[in-house]
């Protein structure tokens, strides 16, 4: 990073705020915060270390990016992406609050000559972000006016909120951040509350069926005692047997689980051939690799890929070349998307694109779909090849 120090710059500020941290319990403050942790650190994979200040709020976060203004709205995007696909995973839920500001800072050194700031950006960044709810994202007017700026398309991606005023009585003008499936100030309240009915009633549930085993434990204790009771003072002949009551059927299960695996053995139904390679999507966007193989009904890693040509083949199932013909078999979709846009493949959403800018797919013929909230929905439907290179270029316009 340049020197800036004693210096006053203009930069985007990134402030976060989990929601309710202060009433949760030590081991709950602790679990919300490693998970907030790693989605922050996800959101910006991407920015350069020397283009970005982090500072630890303990119940959230406040990152300075130096660079590029559009970082901290790919940092927000994302960010938001991850609580979403997290939402419903683990309870309780984990709810946060964005604002992003652009505005005057100065670097300064903390205590433990660490680099800092102060001023004016960071501090409106924090109003903003105290305006949203959970799940929400606001920006402040200046930051509005310079991202909406950087291209036409931009302006459809934010959403007028009006003008608050902060406790020091002074007012902002904030708009939102909406894009496909959006989560207003209100939905998540809703979604967590509907949650919190369902927690309880699992607890009910739990409770009782607790209750009902150690009623079910009581009883087999009690007739466990009285075998043993039983068994002790019979004659050598009497438990003879006993034993022999007991080991009969144990026999007949085993034979039964034996039969059973040798018919489990039978050769098993040849699988779909590879629709995507995990690994090539991955490296286009790492969020995609997992929507890719995790809902697409077609698609199959190569791992499974390579194991089901090599069996074709009379080879072993470990042979390297089985990786290199699960990817030989997919040709390769190419995307430049302006603004932005959600990709659906055929019904099921991939990502956003940008940051995905590659997907590998198998061939044959499968339906494209690019999702704005602004503009109408752009479909096609593409018949690739394997091997082959498609570039789908779309802009959204009035």
């Amino acid at each position: 990073m340049e020197d800036r120090g004693n210096k006053t710059i203009i930069c985007s500020v990134f402030f976060l705020d989990i929601v309710e941290y202060s009433k949760k319990s030590v081991s709950g403050q602790i679990s919300q915060k490693e998970r907030f942790n790693a989605f922050l650190s996800n959101a910006i994979r991407d920015v350069p270390v020397n283009d970005r200040i982090i500072l630890d709020t303990g119940d959230g976060a406040a990152i300075s990016f130096l660079g590029d203004v559009e970082d901290a709205l790919r940092a927000a995007l994302r960010m938001r992406k991850s609580l979403m696909s997290d939402e419903g995973l683990i309870d309780p839920p984990l709810l946060v609050r964005m604002g992003v500001n652009l505005g005057p800072v100065r670097l300064v050194k903390d205590i433990n000559g660490q680099p800092n700031i102060v001023g004016d950006g960071i501090n409106v960044a924090q109003r903003v972000m105290g305006f949203a709810g959970p799940g929400q994202i606001l920006v402040s007017r200046s930051y509005y006016d310079a991202a909406s700026r950087l291209s036409q398309e931009y302006t459809g991606m934010f959403q007028y909120c009006g003008a608050r005023t902060d406790k020091h009585v002074r007012e902002h003008e904030v708009y939102e951040i909406g894009f496909a499936g959006d989560m207003s100030a209100t939905q998540p309240a809703l979604r967590y509350k509907s949650k919190t009915v369902l927690v309880d009633r699992l607890h009910k549930i739990r409770a009782k069926i607790k209750a009902e085993w150690k009623i079910l434990l009581s009883w087999s204790d009690e007739k466990a005692a009285y075998l043993l009771a039983t068994f002790k003072g019979a004659s050598n002949q009497q438990k003879a047997l006993y034993v022999g009551m007991l080991t009969l059927p144990l026999l007949l299960l085993l034979l039964l689980v034996v039969k059973l695996a040798h018919r489990t053995e039978a050769p098993a139904k040849a699988l779909p051939k590879v629709a995507v390679a995990a690994s090539s999507v991955a490296q286009a966007s790492p969020l995609a690799a997992s929507s890719v193989v995790a809902s697409a009904p077609n698609l199959v890693p190569p791992a499974q890929v390579s194991k089901q040509n090599t069996a074709k083949e009379g080879k072993s199932a470990h042979n390297p070349k089985g990786t290199e013909q699960a990817v030989a078999a997919t040709g390769l979709v190419l995307f430049s998307i302006k603004p932005w846009g959600d990709v659906y493949l055929d019904g099921k959403m991939i990502d956003a694109s940008p940051p995905l800018t590659r997907l590998r797919v198998s061939k044959g013929e499968h339906v494209i779909e690019i999702k704005n909230t602004t503009f109408p929905a752009y479909k096609q439907t593409i018949k690739i090849k394997a091997g082959e290179k498609l570039k789908i270029k779309y802009k959204f316009v009035n």
